[in-house]
């Protein structure tokens, strides 16, 4: 890869990864404007790594206490916790897309990674979400996440393998219907985001394994320190922001880009 290529795609990933922007979309569009070549499964793991190690920083503490409490929990037997049940929930949350991602990748590979479902699947859920922010009540707080809330939530998840979707949009659009307010649904979705990266890049890795190419091993460093600390700074601000900024810019961005992606499928 040239190196432009590589910085190019890593910063789209970092960017567009955590926000609800759908991330398959705007990787097309270098490929479909520029003719640039499909970037190579080893270059995906990579920016995937660095964006899975952005978001594990970030949340540490709440990942660190959730961890420790979890495993006093199952090994020691000691009592539940706030942190403990959260883990649990975060679980649940990642049940149903590590099932339908099992089930369904093949047929989603073949059939679902078009310009033109990529295109409409951006539309309709940057519809979804900016209706979720308007009418969402905003009063519940990650504390009041149940175990209905995060299958449903998880659910949503699962269509995110749909390409175009956007993970953390669709989880964020589901959070926001069920009441959250928009800092906690954001929240919610980030931390169900570690196993739902991990599990996707350790599938991507296991491929590359067995497919025994060549690593490029210094375009996959470069992209994914790029795609990592682009999307720490991402995460970052909007965490600060978003209870104030609101869904709203996202969505209509949304509408943009499915719009663009529409005419370069028609």
């Amino acid at each position: 890869m040239e190196t432009l290529h590589i910085v190019l795609l890593a910063l789209i990933q970092g960017i567009t990864e955590f926000l609800p922007i759908s991330s398959s979309g705007h990787l097309l569009l270098p490929k479909a404007l520029l003719g640039w070549p499909d970037q190579g499964l080893a270059f995906d793991v990579a920016v995937h790594v660095g964006t899975l190690t952005a978001i594990v920083l970030y949340f540490r503490d709440d990942l660190w206490q959730m961890t420790r409490d979890w495993s006093r929990q199952v090994v020691a037997r000691a009592p539940a916790t706030e942190n403990s049940r959260l883990a649990w929930l975060l679980i649940l949350a990642t049940l149903p897309a590590a099932v339908c991602g099992l089930v369904f990748d093949g047929f989603i590979e073949e059939h679902l990674r078009s310009t033109l479902v990529i295109a409409l699947t951006t539309l309709i859920f940057g519809i979804a979400l900016g209706w979720a922010d308007w009418r969402g009540g905003r009063a519940r707080t990650i504390a009041d996440i149940t175990w209905k809330a995060a299958l449903l939530i998880g659910l949503a998840q699962a269509l995110a393998l749909i390409p175009g979707t956007s993970r953390s949009g669709i989880t964020i659009t589901a959070a926001l219907l069920l009441g959250f307010t928009r800092t906690d649904s954001a929240r919610f979705s980030f931390l169900m985001s570690v196993p739902v990266i991990a599990l996707s890049g350790g599938y991507k890795a296991l491929q590359l394994v067995m497919q025994q190419e060549p690593a490029p091993w210094m375009e996959l460093l470069i992209g994914a320190a790029l795609a990592g600390v682009s999307a720490f700074v991402v995460v970052h601000y909007f965490m600060q922001y978003i209870s104030r900024l609101g869904m709203m810019p996202f969505a209509v961005y949304r509408l943009i880009l499915g719009g663009v992606l529409l005419l370069i499928a028609l």
